[in-house]
């Protein structure tokens, strides 16, 4: 068996998914004994604003056939005033109010954010997942990515993280999951389609943490786990390169550590499931996704552009 893209589009959008649903349990359950418990018993797995605003790009990118910002910004505030209990930071809202009130574009309301610098949070890394899908064989991805980021990011960190984590998704995709792959080009391909020396440094020091089979406690220290993109988007990374054929493996290394364990879940979960594809994810998880549905349809539209 070759490639088959919609098993690894379906298990990029689903695993994203799980991974923020399952993440968000764990805050609540951060003993793995437990956390499969918790899982086990839910009916449900519910996701957070990381899975909502992957929704919202994949339904922009569909209907607009790439990234229109104002659409994008459209789309993403609709969502929020449907549903805001979903786990918003601050600065999203704070955007589309601005929006609302003001008249002007979301990049604009966006880079008025943290006095002028944008956010560099990990908010458009989180929700990139259909983006590195859909542009998985362009040599636009970076500027699309970024072009997506700062609709909500426009801190240059912000958008190069969000970038690089489209490109580790798109990296994957490309991957026959029969066939082993270089971890070592794996990680030099992402520092060199970086273009910021704080997301540069982290992933020379993924690449070293992987080289030298650093464990999951320490790396997460290191590389860190917090809301900032260049201190979460890297520990994501490694968790997949840590247990590249595990799902389970990955998204346990990604959100049992601490941190920002929903986002972390769901940004090491969107690229394990775009290499191991769909298969991989356990069926008992997937039937108790919420909007599973939905999630799937989109996906396998999005298959449809590739």
């Amino acid at each position: 068996m070759g490639i088959d893209l919609k098993s690894k589009y379906l298990g990029s959008m689903v695993g994203s998914a799980i991974g923020d649903s399952i993440g968000e349990v764990a805050f609540y359950y951060p003993e793995k004994e437990s956390l499969y418990e918790r899982a086990n018993w839910l009916e449900k797995l519910v996701y957070t604003d990381d899975t909502t605003m992957a929704m919202g790009l994949a339904e922009s990118l569909l209907q607009k056939k790439g990234i229109d910002q104002q659409h994008l910004g459209d789309t993403f505030s609709h969502y929020f005033y449907c549903e805001p209990w979903r786990g918003y930071a601050s600065g999203p809202p704070q955007i589309f109010s601005m929006v609302r009130q003001r008249g002007i574009s979301y990049v604009e309301a966006a880079k008025s954010l943290f006095g002028g610098t944008g956010s560099l949070g990990n908010g458009a890394a989180m929700r990139i997942a259909p983006l590195g899908l859909f542009f998985y064989n362009s040599d636009h991805l970076y500027e699309e990515a970024c072009a997506s980021a700062e609709v909500t990011h426009a801190h240059p960190v912000g958008k190069d993280g969000a970038a690089v984590q489209a490109w580790a998704i798109a990296q994957a995709v490309r991957l026959n999951p029969e066939k082993e792959f270089s971890k070592e080009m794996f990680i030099q391909n992402l520092i060199v389609f970086s273009r910021t020396p704080e997301i540069q440094e982290k992933m020379r020091l993924v690449q070293r943490l992987i080289r030298e089979e650093v464990s999951p406690e320490i790396a997460a220290f290191l590389l860190g786990k917090s809301v900032a993109v260049d201190e979460s988007m890297p520990f994501a990374v490694y968790s997949f390169l840590r247990y590249p054929k595990s799902f389970e493996g990955c998204l346990l290394c990604s959100i049992m550590n601490g941190g920002d364990r929903d986002t972390l879940g769901a940004m090491a979960c969107a690229i394990s499931g775009a290499y191991l594809g769909i298969e991989a994810i356990p069926q008992s998880w997937r039937d108790k996704l919420e909007n599973k549905n939905l999630i799937e349809k989109l996906a396998s539209s999005l298959t449809d552009t590739a």
